[in-house]
């Protein structure tokens, strides 16, 4: 087994799974993923009911700076994919250095968007919010909202090293950092808000301390024991144009991808105050947490897919390519089939969890039907998210980004307007133009996504000779 000189094995078991059997990789490289979105989905619920125990008015308050949270995540997840997916392609064609490369790359990009990006947020957060539309939760989501900003440097780098342990096949260890932060913030949340008395600032607080805790650790293994498959050497770094393109070229779309859903949940809290009021915020914010819960299973499969096919791509092994991809959406649409039954069936006793209290029980019937509804578009969501990370793991970002684009920011805001205002159907009318909206976008992604796959194999495929033309008279 050769060694890398540094005390890294170039044939690691990562590396291994990533470049063997398809279907294997993306059950070995899914499986801890989900495990982490799990544990992912017990926080999100405990956060939301610790949170709703303050009333209607905290809920809204973190609808209104949940967009910006979710800008800081998209940014840090679009550089991640992008390098990511990088360092796959590389793996796959057996350039370990260039694969280092890349990942210096990948950091450095990182922390200096992370400083352009909490600066300006930290300063102008109540005069944003004022202008968004915040109204009486503007103090509250001011005081949630600057924590969260000047904490976003973790925010950045977990979501950036959590990338990279994943491109290298390093999966088990990557969700053994997300679940400790989680945990983390399990415990915290109660702690900050109530025995500390902090309020919504607490659960800003345990978000932003448990994030630190899985950076360091994180942090420790790539460059302290240095035990990682790839390797970081920042002396005498220089960017290089052709890396940073790479990344861009998959890591801007991505983030942009991202981001088009930030914008789109901005557009949607200002048609939902048009139809009702900061109560329709409420139920969206909460009622699109479930949502995101529902589908986070799907997000630890697209994960794996970045990196298989990436990794399949800089092989040349397309065919391993189409296989993952049919794999992992056989895999996403049984298990969001089971979450939308179960999430139908059992809407009232969820809507309960998140409106238990007095100040927020008024919500409870709006909820429950958001979640019957939106249910509906679950088993659609495999095919469009799996598809843009088949795109993203072969360096095609730009082809995730357009259907991103067509689903979020045209269709989305377009299906609910219309359904609401010239169908009358007021806020059902939103919530049915989410499922008419993700429902067109999943279904353009995946033919495109099949047509590409195809086109790739034919590509390589031997043309038949043309037989000599025949002397016969």
């Amino acid at each position: 087994m050769e060694d890398s000189g540094n005390g890294r094995k170039n044939d690691s078991n990562g590396i291994k799974i990533l470049l063997g059997d398809p279907e294997r990789a993306i059950l070995k490289l899914s499986l801890p993923m989900i495990v982490a979105m799990s544990v992912q989905t017990l926080y999100n619920l405990v956060d939301a009911v610790w949170v709703a125990g303050l009333g209607a008015d905290a809920l809204a308050a973190i609808g209104f700076a949940f967009p910006f949270f979710f800008a800081a995540m998209a940014l840090s997840n679009g550089l991640g994919i992008g390098g990511g997916s990088a360092i796959s392609r590389r793996i796959g064609s057996q350039d370990k250095k260039g694969a280092d490369n890349v990942a210096v790359h990948t950091i450095t990009i990182m922390l200096l968007t992370a400083v352009l990006f909490t600066i300006p947020l930290f300063f102008c957060a109540e005069e944003l919010f004022v202008k968004i539309g915040a109204g009486k939760t503007v103090d509250l989501a001011v005081a949630y909202a600057q924590i969260i900003f000047a904490g976003s440097i973790f925010i950045f780098f977990t979501n950036t090293a959590n990338a990279i342990l994943r491109a290298e096949g390093d999966s088990r260890r990557a969700m053994y950092a997300m679940v400790l932060g989680a945990s983390m913030n399990i415990v915290l949340d109660p702690i900050f808000i109530y025995t500390f008395e902090m309020g919504i600032s607490g659960a800003a607080w345990a978000t932003i301390a448990s994030l630190a805790v899985s950076s360091i650790l994180m942090l420790n293994w790539m460059l302290f024991k240095k035990n990682t498959y790839v390797s970081f050497k920042f002396r005498g770094f220089r960017f290089d144009k052709s890396i940073v393109r790479d990344i861009f070229g998959v890591g801007v779309p991505a983030a942009v991808m991202q981001l088009a859903m930030t914008f789109t949940l901005l557009i949607m809290n200002a048609i939902i105050v048009m139809v009702g009021n900061t109560d329709g915020v409420a139920v969206y914010t909460t009622g699109w947490r479930v949502v995101s819960i529902a589908t986070l299973p799907l997000v630890g499969i697209a994960t794996a897919v970045v990196s298989v096919t990436g990794a399949a791509f800089g092989k040349h092994s397309f065919e391993k390519a189409n296989i993952a991809h049919r794999y992992a959406t056989k895999i996403g649409f049984s298990i969001e089939a089971v979450i939308a039954a179960v999430t139908f069936i059992f809407a009232p006793q969820i809507a309960a969890v998140f409106t238990y209290t007095e100040g927020a029980a008024h919500i409870a019937p709006d909820l429950i039907i958001f979640l019957r509804v939106a249910s509906l578009f679950y088993v659609t969501v495999p095919y469009g998210m799996l598809s843009s990370s088949l795109f993203q793991g072969t360096g095609k970002g730009v082809n995730a980004l357009i259907v991103t684009v067509l689903r979020t920011i045209i269709l989305t805001p377009l299906c609910s307007f219309l359904l609401a205002f010239n169908l009358g159907m007021g806020l059902n009318g939103i919530w049915w133009g989410l499922v008419v909206a993700n429902t067109i976008g999943s279904a353009v992604a995946f033919a495109w996504a099949r047509l590409y796959i195809r086109r790739l194999i034919n590509s390589k495929a031997p043309r038949p000779r043309t037989p000599p033309p025949s002397n016969l008279l």
